[in-house]
């Protein structure tokens, strides 16, 4: 997806300012449910050694969403209808995989920011001159994710009892997730 100017608009192409909105919109639910997954993970994991490290990422979090609720009042764009899912599917992923362990709980977040990593970078790479801001924006919030990711294979992730196939299933699942938020 290249953001294009609107010389370069093609019939069936959603318009720039659409491309955008999605942009906006997709982000903002994936930062919602990325908090719940934390949460999740904290009412199972409670004060587990694994926990300060998780009110860190969800702070994080917390404040990429904070970003983009700003983001989509400045620009009048709507948040997905499907925030009452990312709620209840966020805080059951995270939930679910504390329950596991603590590995199993970071082989989560190992998960889940891999694949915001790739929408990320595809995201970054698709806005063009006029949308650099947003851009930087993205690519900031991209090293947090990042960065979370890393904390996660410094603390066991991959030793998760069915890593491959547990961070498989999350990465499908975010995929889903992300162009279900982009459209509705």
């Amino acid at each position: 997806m290249t953001i294009p100017s609107t010389e370069a608009y093609l019939p069936g192409d959603p318009p720039p300012e659409e491309q955008v909105a999605r942009i906006l919109r997709v982000d903002h639910a994936g930062e919602y449910g990325a908090i719940h997954i934390y949460e999740g993970q904290l009412a199972v994991l409670g004060n587990a050694p694994c926990s300060s490290l998780l009110r860190r990422m969800r702070k994080q979090e917390q404040e990429h969403l904070a970003a983009f609720n700003t983001l989509l009042t400045e620009r009048r764009v709507r948040p997905t209808a499907l925030l009452p899912l990312w709620h209840l599917a966020g805080f059951v992923l995270g939930a679910a995989t504390a329950a596991l362990g603590e590995r199993a709980a970071m082989a989560c977040t190992v998960a889940v920011e891999e694949a915001i990593d790739t929408h990320y970078a595809r995201q970054a790479r698709a806005l063009g001159e006029n949308e650099q801001k947003l851009r930087e924006t993205i690519e900031a919030f991209r090293a947090d994710e990042l960065e979370h990711r890393d904390i996660g294979l410094a603390h066991g992730a991959e030793e998760a009892p069915g890593y491959r196939v547990l961070s498989a299933l999350i990465k499908a699942g975010c995929r889903v997730a992300i162009a279900l938020s982009e459209r509705i």
